[in-house]
């Protein structure tokens, strides 16, 4: 099998599965970007995150963050604040709104997820995890 045949296979699958996910997502008013966002604000329990915190663990490292949040802000899914320490700091926060919101979608997400990957026995998706892992991209 040629590198070639790996790299179009891995291009299909991605593209497949970021289909599906902005299929589960699309009802719900948000984009698998500002998904994510949410996701990893509510993983911050309460501290402060600010844009490189985001930035640096998105999945779409293309995503423009800054953007995304600002809508996040307009659903009230995302508080900002300048920090009291350092004015030109910028501190986020998932709010309550945000907090139900994605109580409501967690579970559609989870399913399109399932869908796609759970009629994988654990230790073939730890396998595919562990290759993907070991791809070089620099």
């Amino acid at each position: 099998m040629s590198s070639k045949e790996v790299i179009i296979t891995l291009i299909k699958s991605n593209c497949e599965i970021n289909d599906k996910l902005m299929l589960a997502s699309k009802p719900f008013g948000v984009s698998i970007q500002q998904f994510n966002v949410l996701r990893i604000l509510r993983g911050q329990k309460g501290v402060a995150a600010n844009l490189s915190t985001v930035q640096e663990h998105m999945t779409n490292k293309m995503s423009n963050t800054t953007r995304l949040i600002d809508k996040l802000i307009e659903k009230s899914y995302v508080k900002r604040t300048i920090c009291k320490e350092n004015r030109r700091k910028i501190e986020l926060f998932i709010t309550a709104e945000g907090l139900a919101f994605l109580e409501q979608i967690d579970p559609v997400i989870d399913r399109a997820e399932e869908e796609m990957v759970g009629h994988l026995k654990e230790d073939e998706k730890e396998k595919i995890v562990s290759l993907l892992k070991q791809l070089k991209f620099n």
